[in-house]
């Protein structure tokens, strides 16, 4: 169970204030459900969400009005396209970010959390990554770029302390 001294960490601590602009990033699929297992925090702040299009989450609009936005969906997987993806989804997070000019970005990764991070840091926003419950024994991809300079890096399993000894441990999000 996710401990919830680190909410109230996030909440109350220097990183965040009620007044920001908070931006929740995250792509499809698990890492999405992780992220959306935040959603106590979207009533405390200017919360927006950036995800995958994807069938499934075209009900975050409805839930969340004039919160939303979305990149174009696709993995590694598909290795013809998705170079092309990548760059499509890097500048349309750079429109993103100019647009929603987030004080803190919180991601649960995965790739389409990758350039808004980058471009976060670039302008002085706070980054805040959540390493995927999913990954108990191995960094992810993504996890071993913004590690270096995320301003708070948790870990949801305690053995992942032995690959990122900087990150802090606050139990799954589950």
């Amino acid at each position: 169970m996710y401990q919830n001294y680190g909410l109230t960490y996030l909440i109350k601590g220097d990183i965040m204030k009620k007044q920001k602009k908070v931006l929740f990033i995250s792509s499809t699929g698990g890492h999405l459900s992780e992220m959306l297992r935040l959603s106590p925090m979207f009533e405390k702040y200017d919360y927006h969400i950036i995800t995958e299009k994807t069938k499934s989450n075209m009900g975050l609009l409805e839930k969340y009005p004039n919160r939303v936005n979305f990149l174009v969906y696709g993995t590694k997987s598909h290795f013809l396209t998705y170079p092309f993806k990548l760059l499509y989804n890097t500048i349309k997070s750079l429109v993103l970010y100019c647009k929603i000019k987030p004080k803190v970005i919180i991601t649960t990764g995965a790739h389409t959390a990758g350039p808004m991070c980058v471009i976060g840091k670039i302008f002085g926003s706070k980054i805040i990554y959540i390493e995927t419950l999913a990954n108990s024994k191995t960094k992810t991809v993504t996890g071993r770029i913004i590690y270096h300079f995320a301003d708070l890096f948790i870990v949801q399993w305690e053995s992942m302390l032995k690959l990122y000894p900087k990150a802090k441990y606050w139990g799954w999000i589950y």
